[in-house]
C-alpha cells in the first residue's frame, strides 16, 4: 500500500530506471514520502543490460569537455550538472560500498566491472529509508479529475493514487522490452506539454550498398580496430575519431559509431545520405601506404602482398573486395587510396528501438529550472524522457541521474 502521508506531503516517482531511483533518494533525504511505481517486475533492467559490458558510471574528463558532450544542450545540462557531476557520481557509488576505477579511455567503472552489486546496495539503501516501491503497475495518466493518477495492475483491473508532487522518470524509446516504450508521448500532449519527436542516439546505421551474403555472414558481428572515421557534412559539421566499430548484417554500429550517430543521423535526415571515410590504416601515413602498395610483388598475389607488408588480412581485407572491383582490387594506387579514405554511403539509421539511447522528448523549453512542467505545476520530468542526448562514455547516465537531482530538490521544496 502507499504510505499513509497525506498527498499534499507525498510524492509518486514513476519509473524505476537510475533516473527514477536518484529521484526518489533525493526525496526521501529531504524527508518527503515517497512511493515508486515501475510497469516491470523489477527495477534497474536497463542498467543491468549496460551493466553486461562493464557498468560505464561516468567519465573522468574535466567539467568543461564533460559539459561540451552535450552540444547544443550543454548550457542547460551544466546546470544539472553543478548538482551532481563525475565525481559526485563516483563519491555516491563509494557510499554504497562500490569502489571505482578510471580506465585507459578515461571512463569510470565499477572495480568489479559489474552493475548488479550496485544495484543492489543501492536498493537495500532506498528500502531501509521508506520508499514504497509498487511493481507491475503500468501507468495510464490521468484520471478525469485531472489530479489522480490511474495505474493498471497486473490482472488488468485498475487504481489511483494522489500526490503532492509526480517525478516523471519514463524513459525514452529505446530498448521498449525493458520498459522504455514512450507510452507517455502522448499523455503529455494531450495536456499541452510540448515534445519533439523522439529519434535513435548512439545508434548503428545501413550501408547504402548492402554487404554481399558472403561478407555479412562471415563478418557480422566482428570489430574492425584499429580504425579512423572522417565525417564532413554538407551542413559544414566534421568528426574525426580514431577507435572501433563493428560490422552488422546490414551495415555498421559500435563505439566510434555511436560517437559520431547525431551528426550522421541528422545528415540522412536532411539530405538522404552520410558519406563517411574509413582510414583502416590509421596509424601509417598515405606516402607510406602507397609506397608499399606500389612495392614489387613478384608472383605473390595482392592479397599476400598486403598482408606481408601492411598487415591487412581478415575483416579489412574483406573490405576491400566489398569496396573495389576486380580490376581496381589490382591497382595499387586505387587500393593505398581506399586503405586511406574507404568510402561508405550511411542511407539509414537503425530504428529507435534498437538504440542505445533516444534524442527527443519533453522540450526543455517546457519546463522551469526545476524541471517542472510549466504546464502540468506539480509534475516534473526527468532524464531520457527530455529532449537532449549525450555520447556513450558514461555522460548519458551520469546526466539523467544529475537531472533526478535538480528535478526532487525542486518537488521537495514545493512540498515544504
Amino acid at each position: 500500500m502507499p504510505s499513509s502521508e497525506p498527498a499534499s506531503r507525498r510524492a509518486i516517482v514513476i519509473g524505476g530506471g537510475p533516473a527514477g531511483l536518484m529521484a526518489a533518494e533525493r526525496l526521501r533525504a529531504a524527508g518527503v514520502a515517497v512511493d515508486l511505481f515501475d510497469a516491470k517486475p523489477s527495477v534497474g533492467r536497463k542498467f543491468l543490460l549496460a551493466g553486461k559490458g562493464g557498468l560505464n558510471l561516468t567519465h573522468s574528463e574535466d567539467a568543461a569537455p564533460f559539459r561540451s558532450r552535450f552540444a547544443e544542450r550543454s548550457t542547460e545540462v551544466g546546470r544539472w550538472l553543478d548538482r551532481f557531476d563525475g565525481p559526485a557520481l563516483r563519491s555516491w557509488a563509494a557510499d554504497l560500498g562500490v569502489d571505482t576505477f578510471v580506465g585507459s579511455s578515461g571512463r569510470v567503472f565499477p572495480i568489479e566491472m559489474k552493475a548488479a552489486p550496485l544495484l543492489r546496495a543501492w536498493l537495500q539503501r532506498l528500502r531501509a529509508s521508506g520508499v514504497r516501491f509498487h511493481m507491475r503497475r503500468r501507468w495510464l495518466g490521468w484520471a478525469e479529475d485531472g489530479r489522480s493518477l490511474r495505474f493498471q495492475r497486473e490482472d488488468g483491473s485498475e487504481e489511483q493514487h494522489q500526490a503532492g508532487a509526480v517525478v516523471l522518470a519514463l524513459g525514452g524509446a529505446s530498448w521498449p522490452q525493458l520498459g522504455s516504450d514512450a507510452a507517455w508521448v502522448p499523455m503529455l500532449e494531450t495536456r499541452g506539454v510540448e515534445i519533439a519527436a523522439l529519434r535513435a542516439a548512439n545508434c548503428g546505421f545501413d550501408v547504402g550498398r548492402a554487404w554481399t551474403p558472403l561478407f555479412a555472414e562471415r563478418f557480422a558481428g566482428q570489430p574492425v580496430k584499429p580504425v579512423a572515421l572522417n565525417f564532413a557534412g554538407r551542413s559544414g559539421r566534421t568528426f574525426r575519431r580514431q577507435g572501433e566499430f563493428v560490422i552488422t548484417a546490414t551495415g555498421i554500429e559500435g563505439s566510434l559509431v555511436y560517437a559520431a550517430s547525431s551528426l550522421l543521423r541528422d545528415e540522412i535526415a536532411e539530405f538522404g545520405e552520410a558519406q563517411i571515410e574509413l582510414d583502416l590504416l590509421p596509424g601509417r601515413s598515405a606516402e607510406f601506404v602507397a609506397a608499399e602498395c606500389a612495392r614489387g610483388r613478384g608472383s605473390r598475389s595482392m592479397s599476400t602482398h598486403l598482408k606481408s607488408r601492411l598487415g591487412i588480412e581478415g575483416l579489412k581485407a574483406g573490405l576491400l573486395h566489398e569496396l573495389l572491383s576486380k580490376d581496381e582490387y589490382h591497382d595499387p594506387a586505387t587500393v593505398a587510396r581506399i586503405l586511406k579514405a574507404a568510402p561508405l554511403k550511411l542511407t539509414r539509421a537503425r530504428p529507435v528501438a534498437e538504440a542505445i539511447s533516444t534524442a527527443g522528448g519533453v522540450k526543455l523549453e517546457a519546463l522551469d529550472d526545476g524541471l517542472q512542467l510549466q504546464a502540468l505545476p506539480g509534475v516534473f520530468c526527468v532524464g531520457e524522457m527530455l529532449d537532449w542526448e549525450a555520447p556513450t562514455g558514461g555522460y548519458l547516465l551520469t546526466a539523467s541521474m544529475a537531472s533526478a537531482w535538480v528535478a526532487a530538490e525542486a518537488a521537495a521544496k514545493s512540498l515544504a
